[in-house]
């Protein structure tokens, strides 16, 4: 099968907003040892009427984000292990509660440098939820995924491209597994395929831009393509913005959009906004 080119068209545009970070912000001169980052959040919304003639109905939701990066950077290699948990709820009048996100994942990546910018790499990731998930537009409600079910993990190796302190991208061969246990016709395609193994190419960019004092963009664009179907990629692009309202009081702005053919022919989209407290421990 014939490749189309948008594999390469998305690697290239990576490459050049790599390129052009680069040339704003010349990378800083590196600190060796551990440096160790641990961030816990909070965010809680409660409306409660009694007598209310506008109407409504009574609502909670809440919401907890935990993210962690731990890294050992050494004059001859770099060892980066980041990771976190969002869990939340949501309740609305006499509706029992429901979970609104769930997702854990970590990463743990091994760069050994032999030049400035451009090195190898290899890199290990996971990711799953911690509770089961339901359909609650069927009657009863539906049971459709569990800790470890779906769970995806990558094994990859290549070669890294850090020009600065803000992007990193890095490219390389790939192993992918998706593991299910009790709906393997939802997340494998295949009613009698419980662990579906795939080799192909990988690429992962991930930016941290400190737009002001008090602003900070994350975004983090995986892609990876089975070499079966080098045409079909799969899409997972995290963005968080979060910007201080006071010493403790943040807002969070989170996009994620994810694409996979198994699982669905159409994209997934995922937005949400919150204020609320934020405490880091390290």
């Amino acid at each position: 099968m014939k490749a189309r080119p948008s594999f390469f068209i998305i690697l290239l545009t990576i490459l050049f907003s790599s390129f052009a970070f680069s040339q704003e912000a010349p990378k800083d001169k590196p600190q060796y040892g551990w440096h160790n980052e641990l961030v816990a959040g909070l965010n809680l919304t409660q409306t409660s009427f009694d007598n209310w003639s506008k109407g409504g109905d009574n609502t909670l939701a809440w919401q907890m984000n935990l993210n962690f990066k731990f890294v050992n950077n050494q004059e001859k290699f770099n060892w980066a292990n980041s990771g976190g948990l969002s869990y939340g709820q949501t309740k609305i009048a006499d509706e029992e509660m429901r979970k609104s996100v769930d997702e854990f994942k970590i990463e743990s990546v091994l760069t050994y440098k032999i030049g400035i910018y451009i090195n190898p790499f290899v890199a290990v990731t996971g990711e799953t939820q911690t509770l089961s998930g339901w359909d609650y537009g069927k009657s009863p409600k539906e049971k459709i995924s569990a800790f470890m079910d779906p769970g995806y993990f990558r094994e990859s190796f290549g070669v890294g491209y850090e020009p600065n302190t803000t992007v990193k991208t890095r490219l390389g061969f790939a192993m992918k597994q998706t593991v299910t246990d009790e709906f393997p016709a939802r997340y494998t395609g295949d009613a009698e395929e419980k662990i579906k193994n795939e080799i192909g190419a990988e690429s992962v960019t991930d930016v941290s831009w400190k737009i002001n004092e008090g602003s900070l963009l994350i975004s983090k664009l995986e892609l990876f393509s089975n070499v079966k179907a080098f045409d079909e990629i799969d899409v997972n692009w995290d963005n968080v913005l979060t910007a201080k309202v006071s010493k403790y009081v943040n807002m969070n702005f989170n996009v994620k959009l994810i694409y996979d053919k198994d699982i669905s022919k159409k994209r997934q989209l995922k937005q949400a906004l919150a204020l609320g407290l934020t405490y880091s421990f390290l």
